[in-house]
């Protein structure tokens, strides 16, 4: 790995661990997005599953753990090289040149299922894959464009680099090719497009040089660039990183840290924090709405929200978390629960939210929980009570309704009597608009 000094340059490359780099062939590596999982192409190792496999390393700490082979759900008995991971490690993409496929080298891809197996890897199919070479893919932080190198399409040279886009139906749209000055008569190897959009880089394998008969032996350089609009993905990401700790010891505790889509209440990312260190990365995509969980055995969930639906603030966050152990008197602020204004009905996308709520109970089915309403100071007293009542009961419904005994909840309405912050502006005001969940 190398380092970007602070001018600007690359600093000198460096081994990246003595776990990893060893008396074989080790390349074509791919990073999660917060560091930790590496998928790496090895050649000719031990007890393979054919001459180039991928395998898989994870870094605690400062340490990586000693590769493992993907299996064969992954790697074949043929050629299986440039990986490229989705951002919170659990998609994998790859090239190889297995039977079955539509050309010598076609893309394919598989995913962490939730016992923590790779599944069997599947062609990724037209319009992506074609007749010809399809190789080096690329899948950009915010997980809805995916770029890659093609000799298949009518293009300016041998490899050209073409970019699709996540259809809403799950399917990738017709590729199109990324034009000059990207690619060029020359062969391009490779793309990367970092997730804000702003910053790329490209490996280019220079035309036939005089004298040099194998295209292996022939120069390959890596360019840097500021990305043009016409070759950025489709949405601009940012992330949220920070650290998770016992809120009582204030030590660093391995967490489950899971991103919603609160429009689809779709899983979008599961991340683990870092069980040394406690640290965490979740990459956050511009014009989506969010719901973040933080969870680990024995503790209380921390609930988050992200609201990037309208064009705001964009910049990256850095947001240390707490966890409060299972125990009686603690409390939750459920922040993923949304109202209309003085009314109680919840609205569709707290459904996220009181599912995971039903999921805590199953968990730990000895507690007894009380649901509290909050609000601000705007309105009556009377009617601030009976809304923030009306709006426990609601949550409290729900959760009865999903089968949880009624004897193990219960509900009640506290007004604006104990306000979080003072209300002194809309921001603090929000904050006192509130269910919380506590333990009995």
């Amino acid at each position: 790995m190398s380092r970007q000094n602070p001018d600007g340059t690359m600093g000198a490359p460096a081994s990246i661990s003595p776990a990893i780099n060893t008396s074989y062939n080790e390349g074509a590596g791919a990073i999660s997005g917060d560091g930790k999982t590496l998928v790496f192409a090895s050649c000719d190792r031990p007890n393979s599953v054919g001459n180039c496999d991928l395998y898989i390393s994870r870094r605690t700490g400062n340490n990586w753990s000693k590769p493992v082979n993907l299996g064969r759900n992954v790697n074949s008995t043929e050629w299986d090289s440039q990986p490229t991971l989705s951002a919170d490690g659990r998609t994998l993409y790859f090239t190889s040149t297995r039977r079955g496929g539509q050309g010598q080298e076609d893309i394919y891809v598989t995913t962490l299922d939730e016992q923590g197996n790779w599944t069997s890897a599947r062609n990724l199919g037209t319009p992506v894959n074609t007749a010809g070479k399809d190789m080096a893919p690329f899948i950009h932080a915010s997980g809805s464009t995916l770029y890659y190198v093609t000799d298949g399409l009518v293009g300016m040279g041998g490899l050209d680099v073409y970019r699709c886009e996540l259809a809403a139906d799950g399917k990738w749209e017709a590729p199109r090719n990324l034009g000059y000055p990207l690619n060029t008569f020359e062969n391009e190897a490779s793309l990367f497009i970092s997730s804000d959009n702003r910053r790329g880089f490209c490996s280019r394998s220079r035309a036939a040089v005089p004298g040099v008969k194998q295209e292996r032996d022939r120069p390959v350089e890596l360019f840097g660039f500021e990305v043009p609009k016409a070759v950025q993905a489709r949405e601009t990401s940012t992330y949220t990183q920070g650290r998770v700790f016992d809120a009582v010891t204030k030590k660093p505790i391995a967490a489950d840290v899971q991103l919603y889509d609160l429009n689809t209440n779709e899983l979008v990312q599961y991340v683990g924090s870092d069980a040394e260190t406690g640290e965490y990365t979740v990459v956050l995509n511009e014009g989506r709405q969010y719901a973040m969980y933080a969870a680990a055995n024995k503790y209380l969930m921390r609930s988050l929200s992200f609201d990037y639906s309208s064009r705001r603030s964009f910049d990256p966050l850095t947001l240390d978390l707490y966890l409060d152990p299972v125990r009686a008197g603690r409390s939750i602020v459920l922040n993923n629960l949304f109202f209309d204004v003085n009314q109680y009905a919840l609205q569709p996308k707290s459904r996220t939210e009181l599912n995971r709520l039903v999921a805590f109970m199953k968990q730990y089915p000895e507690i007894q929980v009380e649901v509290s309403g909050h609000t601000d100071d705007v309105g009556s007293d009377d009617d601030n009570m009976v809304l923030s009542q009306n709006r426990a009961k609601s949550v409290y419904t729900y959760l009865v309704g999903q089968g949880l005994p009624a004897t193990r909840l219960r509900y009640k309405g506290y007004g604006e009597s104990r306000p979080l912050m003072p209300n002194d502006s809309e921001e603090h005001r929000q904050q006192n608009r509130r269910i919380e969940l506590r333990i009995l």
